[in-house]
């Protein structure tokens, strides 16, 4: 079984970008321009065609403007975890931010779907890095029991040097936390994402597939991860650097077509269902420092 998830966010969450990075403006943006329902919708359908559970991660900025589309989610059954409340890389926060922010975002989520139950967190941007372990043990005092942040190869806001595949890390106060990291395949000399994001609109198919077989052979799940706006071609166009321009729109069009294959040819259910599956390995995975 491969794991199904979904960060939902509008197209404005987008990190670094000056043109879209002042919160108070969100509302306006939104108003105008906002995609998420539409959008969210969509994947909301393709998982009922497929008859398969997602994990969706969500902001809690979201939640508090959109309740309605939270309550979709949480009717069609699926897994829902958060993503944070602002959508803050975790490596620019302090403890004490970081865990009102995980609050918030718990608590919106809530006021939008009571009696949900939020046991998963994936970081905005996979924003734990080196330092920032602290992270987790904010995340389990907070309810937290499993962690899907880690992304195990070099990339322009993240990346963890922690192994690929299902593992425990140990948290700075010595705790134990399971770990669903981002999938990577090896090309070449290099390991890279193949199955989220920018990644999958821009890689062929045949390349997406590879991956799943490399990563399947050696025992390991493919984890895909999809926002939105990954569907959208009519997102509004900001001003950015052209290789961000090319990142956030590259293949939108091609996205629902390689998700609607993917989800015909192989097993998906959500992240905990994946965990659950492989709940054995995880005892005896690699265990990372504790910091």
């Amino acid at each position: 079984m491969h794991a199904l998830s979904f960060d939902i966010e509008d197209w404005f969450h987008i990190v670094e970008i000056a043109a879209v990075d002042n919160p108070d403006e969100w509302p306006s943006l939104s108003a105008k321009s906002s995609l998420v329902e539409r959008y969210t919708d969509l994947i909301l359908q393709l998982c009922n065609d497929a008859k398969t559970k997602a994990t969706f991660y969500i902001l809690g900025w979201i939640a508090e403007h959109h309740p309605a589309l939270v309550k979709r989610i949480a009717d069609a059954g699926h897994e829902i975890g958060t993503h944070s409340f602002w959508h803050r890389k975790v490596y620019e926060l302090d403890e004490e931010t970081f865990a009102k922010d995980i609050k918030d975002s718990i608590d919106a989520i809530h006021a939008a779907a009571p009696g949900v139950a939020i046991k998963t967190f994936r970081a905005p941007s996979f924003s734990i890095t080196e330092g920032t372990e602290w992270a987790f043990d904010v995340l389990m005092d907070l309810g937290i029991e499993y962690d899907a942040s880690l992304f195990p190869a070099a990339r322009g806001h993240g990346g963890y040097p922690c192994p690929r595949g299902i593992h425990t890390v140990t948290t700075p106060k010595g705790r134990t936390l399971p770990e669903l990291p981002m999938s990577v395949m090896d090309m070449g000399p290099k390991k890279v994402c193949y199955s989220g994001g920018g990644y999958l609109r821009l890689l062929p198919l045949r390349v997406i597939e590879r991956g799943i077989r490399q990563e399947a052979k050696a025992g390991r799940p493919t984890v895909i991860y999809l926002h939105p706006r990954d569907f959208a071609p009519d997102a509004p166009r900001v001003p950015m650097p052209l290789h961000r321009r090319f990142k956030c729109y590259v293949g939108t069009a091609s996205t629902e077509g390689k998700l609607r294959r993917l989800l015909e040819r192989h097993r998906w259910g959500t992240c905990a269902e994946v965990l659950a599956a492989s709940k054995d390995n995880v005892s005896r995975s690699w265990t990372s420092p504790t910091r």
